[in-house]
């Protein structure tokens, strides 16, 4: 008799390790490793898949192989959801047998956009199958019903085992199949409960076999943790042509679907909308719902910040307050900007401009929600805080763009062009940008002028006020010889 071979599986993250520990080694979750013993190596390479014992691994011929010169065949025009905005996340449209991945926070709005996708999509597919692993028929049916969508020629299927929703794929050959969620799904022949890291994989391995073989486009819903990433194993993200994510406020209407992975199109594409009675409403000027008449009126400590999001230009509105610490340790918040960027612009600041925020607190919010990962919101942060911390707002109609380096030196941005352009086209007059990156002006070139600046200083030269510009002490910056104006 065969001896058999024990090992510790992570419950978690799928990790295995050869001796029991209190902490998973790779996710680090407490108490989730699970003993496990193999006795067969087959039996250990289907364990390893996920599978059971039963499923041995069968000798198999090898694989044919093939020129990529001589790979033939065109592939299908994009599927438009009938969402502008989701077209434009996804690069154009869906892909056909391209395996989406839709993640979110409970009560965020993923199925109801989807059922919304479902309902517009389908007079025009072939067909339609929205698969409820989550909610009853009837269910389904109420929520169409409050959201006012015909929804009758929409195919549903309630089933949870995933080898049998295989066969329903494989007879019907739908265009697009909707699976609310891939944690509830799960196969028979895969060990542990609906939604654990052999379940899921099991389950999203033979669906993407499904979506590739077959050229059927499969979108996933996917619970997320409480650290925001979705639930399952990572594999899970890297298997799958398109991750997208729906952020938002559960207490504000508005709601961002962001692109983080894109084998078709562009990363870090954004879709704005607005959750209503009526379900997801599309946002096609979302520059104009984060700014307000008070971001243009050059209120302390608020500014403009010229954003690119993928390859939507946004102009948004960044507000920073600082006050006197009550504290030995003065605070450092920030919503809607990386909290470590805040820290590393404020240490610019007191190192190349002479601000002294060692006993100031400092908060920094970005308006309406919006989260900004373009570098270029540095110059706006840092000049918001200069703003509040001098109580005397920046000149008026300004916008800004440009990333802060650690010398106090304002580097190049990307996509200038559409910058200039989305603050024209808003009726903003001024925009600084890094003396590399202004190209492009609007056609009414006159009307609109253009700041370059090379450094943190210009920066405050060109854009406060004459009576806000010395800012006190800055002789270990450097910047004095260039500047008399600062003593």
């Amino acid at each position: 008799m065969a001896k058999s071979k024990r090992f510790y599986e992570c419950s978690d993250c799928g990790a295995v390790t050869a001796s029991f520990l209190g902490r998973c080694p790779d996710c680090g979750a407490w108490g989730a490793l699970v003993e496990k013993s193999v006795t067969d190596p087959a039996e250990a390479r289907a364990m390893a898949l996920g599978l059971s014992s039963g499923a041995r691994t069968a000798r198999v011929a090898a694989a044919s192989t093939i020129a990529l010169g001589a790979v033939t065949g065109e592939s299908g025009a994009r599927l438009t959801t009938g969402f502008t905005e989701i077209d434009r996340v996804l690069g154009g449209g869906l892909m056909p047998g391209s395996y989406v991945l839709l993640g979110g926070d409970p009560g965020i709005g993923k199925s109801t956009l989807m059922l919304q996708l479902a309902e517009r999509l389908s007079p025009d597919a072939d067909g339609i199958l929205y698969v409820a692993g989550e909610e009853s028929p009837f269910q389904i049916r109420q929520r169409a019903e409050r959201l006012g969508l015909r929804v009758a020629a929409l195919q549903l299927c309630v089933e949870l085992n995933v080898q049998a929703l295989a066969a329903t794929l494989e007879a019907q050959s739908p265009t697009l199949v909707i699976v609310d969620s891939v944690q509830a799904l799960y196969h028979p022949d895969a060990s542990g409960a609906a939604g654990s890291v052999t379940q899921i994989k099991a389950c999203a391995s033979l669906l993407m076999t499904l979506a590739k073989t077959r050229n059927i486009c499969i979108i996933l819903i996917g619970h997320v943790t409480k650290d925001g990433a979705v639930s399952g194993p990572k594999l899970l993200e890297h298997t799958v042509d398109t991750v997208l994510y729906l952020e938002g406020d559960k207490y504000k209407t508005l709601r961002i679907l962001r692109s983080v992975k894109n084998r078709f199109g562009a990363t870090h594409e954004i879709g704005v909308f607005e959750m209503t009675e009526a379900g997801m409403s599309e946002m096609s000027n979302p520059s104009a719902l984060f700014l307000s008449q008070t971001s243009r009126q050059g209120l302390p400590g608020s500014v403009i910040v010229a954003a690119i999001e993928g390859t939507r230009p946004v102009l948004v509105e960044v507000q920073a307050l600082v006050g006197q610490t009550a504290y030995s340790t003065p605070r450092r918040l920030a919503n809607g900007v990386e909290l470590n960027r805040l820290h590393q612009i404020i240490a610019v600041l007191e190192r190349r401009v002479g601000l002294d925020l060692s006993r100031h607190d400092a908060y920094v919010n970005v308006v309406g929600g919006l989260r900004l990962d373009d570098p270029a919101a540095d110059l706006g942060v840092a000049l918001a805080i200069v703003s509040s911390w001098r109580d005397v707002g920046v000149r008026p109609s300004l916008a800004l763009a440009g990333e802060i380096g650690l010398t106090g030196e304002v580097r190049p941005v990307r996509m200038a062009d559409r910058r200039i352009q989305e603050a024209a086209r808003l009726g903003l007059r001024r925009l600084a940008l890094p003396a590399d990156s202004t190209l492009g002006a609007p056609a009414d070139a006159d009307a609109f002028e253009l700041l370059p600046v090379a450094n943190l200083m210009d920066a405050l030269l060109a854009c406060l006020p004459s009576a806000a510009r010395p800012l006190g002490s800055a002789r270990q910056t450097g910047y004095n010889a260039a500047h008399p104006q600062i003593p």
